[in-house]
């Protein structure tokens, strides 16, 4: 066990261990006891205590009366508590496959009940496919013990991705641990099926954050970005603006 805390809590379903630990300043979940999945600061319930899931809300710098998220992925369920917080006529779909996961965030992660919050228990891709309801942007962040969900790089994912946003929409996922090859494979997929109307950039952990736009990329300045993330920043309890300054200074050629 990677972790100076103590087990809390220990579950198994059909698919494997649940863990929950607890430090004397977090809480963690984890599904080997040795990779946190995700992590709640004790003195901050619904901040994200990842850095790569505060570079994710980057996508709402180009839609600023958001209404509708998707997240892909609930686990701790880090995101969709941000994102109800910050936003207070903000609706939240929740996809998560494992109902024991949901159960765990519920019970150990400050998890609210709430009307503007639906979760939904179901295959990532199977939901997709099947789904009727169009969001702003949609978060995608499916990994397992194994490391990043192989699905999540599939072109019938990306394509039900798209065709599930609305005209504006943003599709934002985390891209982490990936061999070589697939990352190619993943830039190639993702070029062609939002015809390279792409936006990434890396942070620290060395996770690769993509936004890939359903339409035209915005064309904004500098100062409008900037001034977004501040805005963001504020909003959301999140280091924004230096996520704003990186998409510039790596990507405004694509503005």
């Amino acid at each position: 066990m990677n972790f100076n805390g103590t087990c809390i809590s220990s579950t198994t379903d059909e698919h494997g261990p649940i863990y929950v630990y607890q430090t004397r300043s977090c809480r963690i979940l984890s599904f080997d006891g040795k990779i946190q999945q995700s992590r709640m600061k004790l003195n901050d319930i619904n901040g994200l205590a990842h850095g790569y899931t505060q570079a994710m809300m980057s996508g709402l710098f180009f839609i600023p009366a958001v209404k509708t998220a998707t997240i892909m992925g609930l686990g701790a369920g880090s995101m969709a508590k941000n994102l109800l917080s910050s936003f207070s006529k903000l609706n939240v779909h929740a996809i998560e496959y494992r109902e024991a996961v949901a159960k765990t965030a519920k019970k150990y992660f400050h998890l609210p009940e709430s009307d503007r919050l639906t979760i939904h228990i179901d295959d990532a891709m199977s939901y997709m496919k099947h789904s009727s309801i169009k969001s702003d942007i949609i978060f995608s962040d499916l990994y397992n013990t194994d490391g990043m969900e192989p699905k999540q790089v599939q072109s019938s994912y990306l394509r039900d991705c798209k065709n599930a946003l609305n005209q504006q929409g943003i599709l934002v996922l985390n891209i982490w641990h990936t061999a070589l090859n697939s990352r190619e494979e993943l830039d190639e997929l993702l070029a062609l099926e939002f015809e390279d109307r792409l936006l990434s950039f890396e942070v620290e952990s060395g996770n690769t954050i993509v936004l890939a736009f359903k339409n035209n990329i915005p064309s904004i300045r500098r100062k409008e970005l900037l001034a977004r993330g501040k805005w963001l920043q504020q909003k959301m309890n999140i280091p924004a603006e230096r996520y704003a300054k990186l998409l510039w200074s790596t990507q405004q050629y694509k503005f």
